[in-house]
């Protein structure tokens, strides 16, 4: 049975700022979720990764092959210790927290994706007050995206739809890692 493709839409007349937080598991891939549906229809779609440096995360390999996906990534292969926030982890964050506004504001894009920035703004690497004036200047059209633990109160209260992941059960309880092409 085939159906009919989607039909496809000039922009979003509507968007909304919308945070996916908490312990569990599933953040990035209901924002990827998002990003996937989006682009369905037709829409642009950039997605900024923070705390993700090195080598392309493996859902690049995917949605590269579709039109209107754009990706930004910074930070150092290894993770950031928040113990030992360097120069470097502040100054790779500040690259794509200016790209992040740059998207958001520019036009260019209909969706952004902020993987990981609510870590980001936890650990005190880009100030939270740098993300509300992001919030607040959102152009009406543009659905913001922002991910990961830690969600500041402010920006919770500022957005528009908040999902909390809530770690019932994971596999890391029996010894099982994380699995290629699963989790990462």
């Amino acid at each position: 049975m085939n159906k009919e493709p989607q039909k496809r839409i000039a922009s979003l007349s509507q968007g909304l700022t919308s945070i996916f937080t908490g312990e569990g598991k599933g953040k990035t891939t209901a924002a990827l979720g998002v990003a996937v549906r989006a682009l369905g229809y037709g829409l642009k779609v950039c997605i900024i990764y923070f705390m993700k440096g090195g080598s392309p995360c493996s859902e690049q390999n995917a949605l590269r092959q579709l039109p209107n996906i754009h990706f930004i990534q910074s930070g150092q292969k290894n993770f950031v210790n928040p113990q030992n926030i360097t120069e470097n982890d502040k100054n790779e964050a500040r690259k794509s927290f200016d790209a992040a506004c740059h998207a958001v504001t520019s036009g260019e894009f209909d969706v952004v994706v902020l993987d990981e920035i609510n870590v980001v703004a936890a650990w005190k690497i880009i100030p939270v007050a740098d993300l509300i004036t992001l919030i607040q200047n959102k152009p009406p059209n543009v659905e913001l995206i922002l991910t990961g633990r830690y969600a500041d109160a402010k920006l919770v209260a500022l957005a528009d739809l908040v999902t909390e992941m809530k770690e019932i059960k994971h596999p890391f309880q029996k010894g099982i890692l994380s699995r290629e092409g699963i989790d990462y």
